[in-house]
């Protein structure tokens, strides 16, 4: 029996929202699902059964195999994720963002990072995080909500993908949604003044269709991937920039922290390799082998 394929786009109470052509059906689980501990994710591409077309109600009955799949917004499939930052406001967690990119990284998802409130910029903040990370071979989109500034650039990058949004709390990102979508799709908050992050406003991971085959999706709470069970020499594998320099160290097993005729340290010395960049690689090398041993 050959059943309809569609997209779950979101979940709620028990209920999935999956997506077939035109139509927008609302399906329940098999318990079979349940009993295997498997949970249907927003982005998943299912085999249903149509139980009333004229109501669009159905029953999922299989999930085709996912590409990815994260935890925190739970969604799978998903194509790239854009990390966002604002100039100010709150302030830039260079930090916090390469963190986003290291977890993108391990996942296989492709990364680009938003500068958001750049009309905020009252020194060269946005030139030199934008210098930075192009240097590491990121794409970098300078956006102003206000403006529209750097929107036409990011509906090019986000074209026939489904892309996560995440950064901390407060830089933007509902903003940007509903920007994009010219309607309020998702809540936002104001930032508090007193702890200058955002309030958490939006409930659920949600695809939320811009054109065909171009999905975007908020998440929920969401500010970061914990990289505490990951070796810290798997560290360096994550840092596209390092790429180039990781075979030519003098040490096979060089950590590019202390050791003597290292690589990646003499582009660092170059300029070829961000300052910055490197100095939290050896900040989360440092706390990666920790907590190692910790964990012994």
């Amino acid at each position: 029996m050959h059943l309809p394929l569609g997209r779950i786009v979101k979940g709620i109470g028990g209920f999935y929202y999956v997506k077939s052509g035109m139509t927008m059906y609302e399906c329940k689980a098999r318990g079979l699902f349940r009993k295997n501990e498997i949970i249907p994710l927003p982005g998943d591409m299912v085999n249903f059964v149509v139980t009333d077309e004229a109501k669009s109600t159905g029953f999922i009955e299989e999930i085709v195999d996912r590409r990815n799949s994260l935890i925190r917004p739970a969604v799978a499939n998903i194509d790239q994720l854009a990390a966002v930052i604002a100039v100010k406001s709150p302030d830039p967690d260079l930090l916090l963002l390469d963190k986003l990119l290291i977890s993108a990284s391990i996942k296989d998802i492709s990364a680009f990072i938003c500068i958001n409130k750049v009309d905020l910029d009252d020194g060269n903040s946005t030139s030199r995080i934008k210098e930075a990370y192009e240097k590491a071979g990121y794409e970098v989109v300078k956006l102003n909500s206000l403006s529209g500034e750097g929107y036409e650039d990011l509906n090019k990058v986000l074209k026939g993908k489904t892309t996560v949004f995440a950064g901390q709390s407060g830089v933007g990102k509902s903003t940007i949604l509903n920007r994009l979508m010219k309607k309020s799709i998702m809540a936002t908050g104001s930032v508090s003044e007193k702890i200058k992050r955002g309030r958490h406003t939006t409930r659920h991971a949600e695809l939320v269709e811009m054109s065909e085959e171009t999905y975007i999706v908020d998440t929920p709470g969401f500010s970061s991937y914990d990289l505490m069970n990951m070796d810290a020499e798997q560290l360096q594998f994550h840092y596209n920039e390092f790429c180039d320099y990781i075979n030519n160290c003098r040490f096979s097993y060089c950590s590019h922290v202390k050791e003597p005729q290292c690589a990646v340290k003499e582009a660092l010395d170059e300029g070829i390799i961000d300052y910055g960049r490197y100095s939290r690689y050896t900040q989360l090398y440092n706390q990666l082998k920790q907590n190692k041993t910790y964990r012994k």
